[in-house]
C-alpha cells in the first residue's frame, strides 16, 4: 500500500508529522480523525520518476545504526535529562533529531512504550540489537538511583573508550594486512603470469632443471589450471574454522590458542583485561549488585577463558569468597597486579574505584602492546617476502646460469 505523510495536531495542539500506509488519502483521514487529530494536510505518495526508491532492510546500510549512534544518543540523552525535560519529551527531540531510519523507528516505539507505563529500560530492552544487556542494566539502575542523566554520560564514555580500544587493535592490524594481500597478489602474479615465460624458454633450450625450479614450474602449473582447487579448500578451512569457533571447546581452544601465541597473546590478554576492569567497574559504581555485575561482564568480555573464569568467581561470590581469590589462580590471565588491586578495593570497599585505576594502566599497556605489534609483524613480513622472491628469483635463474656456464665451455 503507498505511504502517505500527514501533519496534524493533537488534543493538546501539538503539531504531529508523521506518515502512514494505507489504501487511500480518505482512509488516512478517517484514521486520523478517530485518533482526534485535526489535520492540516495529507501528501500523497510521490510516483513515477519522482517516486522514492527505498532498498529492503538487509541493503539499506545507512539506515542501521552502529555503537557511535547510540554512544552519540546516550550522550545526547544525557544532556536533556540533566536539563529538567520529561523522559517522553527528551525522547520525543531525539527520535527527529536521529540521522539512521533503524534509531528513529526504535526510539519512536520506546517513547511509545514509555507513554503507556512502561519503565525506560523494559522500554529499550525490546529493541536488544541496538541496547545490549549491559546498557539496559545500567539505564535500570539510573532509573532506581534517580541518577539517569549520570548513568547515561557515563554509558556513552564507556562506549567511546571501547571503541577507541577495538579502533587501536584494528589500525594495528591494517598496514600488515594491507601490506600481506599486495604481497600475494604480486606473489599470484609472478608465478602465473612470469614463470611459465621462463619455463617454456628453458624448456626449448633443454638440459635437466634443478629441484627448486622444477618445483617452482610445478606450484605454477597447478596455481594456473587447479586454482579452483586451491579456492576449495581455503573455503573449506575458513567455513571448518567458524564452524569449530561456534563450538564451546572450539571457541576455548582458538582463545586459549590466542593467548599464548607471542605477541598477539599479549595484546589479548591486555584488552581483555581493560575490558573486563571498565564493565565491571561501570557496574557496580552504578548500582548493579555484584552477581548480576560479573554475569553481565561476561557475557561482554569477548574471550571464552575470560568468561570460563569468570563464571567460576561468580560461583564463589556466591559461596561467600572474594573475587580476587578466584582471580589469583589464574595468574597468565589475570596478573597478580590485577588480582591484588581487586583485594585491596575489597578490604577498602572501594572495588570500582581500584577497577578504574586498573583499566587506566591496561588502556596505556594495550597502547604499547599493539605498537609492539605492530613492530614485530613489519619484519616479519618483510622476511616472508624475502623468502618468497628469493625462492622464486632462484628458481628462474639457477637453470639460466647453469645453461650460460654449459655454453662457455
Amino acid at each position: 500500500m503507498p505511504v502517505y505523510e500527514y501533519k496534524a495536531r493533537d488534543r493538546t495542539g501539538k503539531l504531529i508529522a508523521a506518515t502512514m500506509e494505507a489504501a487511500s488519502e480518505r482512509d488516512v483521514a478517517a484514521s486520523l480523525r478517530q485518533k482526534g487529530y485535526f489535520i492540516s494536510e495529507i501528501k500523497a505518495p510521490k510516483s513515477g520518476l519522482n517516486a522514492e526508491i527505498k532498498l529492503p532492510k538487509w541493503l539499506d546500510i545507512g539506515s542501521v545504526p552502529n555503537t557511535r549512534d547510540i554512544t552519540i544518543f546516550s550522550r545526547q540523552f544525557a544532556t536533556v535529562i540533566n536539563a529538567g525535560l520529561p523522559v517522553v519529551q527528551s525522547l520525543s527531540i531525539l527520535q527527529r533529531q536521529a540521522e539512521k531510519q533503524g534509531l528513529k523507528d526504535a526510539l519512536k516505539r520506546v517513547r511509545e512504550d514509555v507513554e503507556t507505563g512502561q519503565n525506560l529500560s523494559d522500554a529499550l530492552a525490546k529493541h536488544p540489537r541496538l541496547f545490549n544487556k549491559l546498557y539496559i542494566y545500567l539505564v535500570r539502575a539510573g532509573e532506581v538511583s534517580g541518577n539517569l542523566d549520570g548513568i547515561l554520560e557515563r554509558i556513552a564514555t564507556y562506549m567511546e573508550k571501547q571503541a577507541a580500544l577495538r579502533g587501536k587493535i584494528r589500525t594495528a592490524l591494517t598496514y600488515p594486512t594491507v601490506v600481506l594481500v599486495i604481497a600475494l597478489a604480486v606473489t599470484w602474479f609472478l608465478l602465473t603470469g612470469i614463470v611459465p615465460q621462463f619455463a617454456q624458454i628453458l624448456d626449448q633450450l633443454g638440459g635437466e632443471l634443478p629441484v627448486i625450479t622444477r618445483a617452482l614450474i610445478a606450484i605454477s602449473d597447478f596455481l594456473r589450471f587447479q586454482w579452483w582447487l586451491l579456492a576449495i579448500i581455503i573455503v573449506a578451512g575458513i567455513v571448518g574454522l567458524i564452524m569449530f569457533r561456534r563450538t564451546p571447546n572450539g571457541r576455548r581452544a582458538i582463545d586459549r590458542l590466542l593467548l599464548r601465541t607471542p605477541v598477539v597473546g599479549t595484546l589479548v590478554q591486555k584488552s581483555a583485561i581493560a575490558s573486563f576492569s571498565n564493565t565491571f567497574g561501570l557496574l557496580l559504581r552504578s548500582g548493579v549488585n555484584i552477581i548480576e555485575s560479573i554475569d553481565i561482564t561476561k557475557g561482554t568480555a569477548g574471550n571464552a577463558i575470560v568468561e570460563d573464569i569468570l563464571t567460576e568467581t561468580k560461583e564463589a561470590v556466591q559461596r561467600g569468597e572474594q573475587i580476587s581469590t578466584t582471580l589469583t589462580k589464574y595468574p597468565r590471565v589475570f596478573p597478580p597486579m590485577v588480582s591484588s588491586m581487586v583485594a585491596i578495593g575489597e578490604e577498602t570497599g572501594a572495588v570500582d574505584s581500584m577497577l578504574q585505576k586498573v583499566a587506566d594502566f591496561y588502556e596505556r599497556e594495550v597502547d604499547e602492546a599493539v605498537e609492539s605489534l605492530t613492530a614485530a609483524l613489519e619484519p616479519a613480513l618483510i622476511v616472508f617476502l624475502g623468502v618468497i622472491v628469493g625462492f622464486i628469483v632462484a628458481g628462474m635463474f639457477l637453470p639460466m646460469f647453469s645453461i650460460i656456464g654449459q655454453l662457455s665451455q
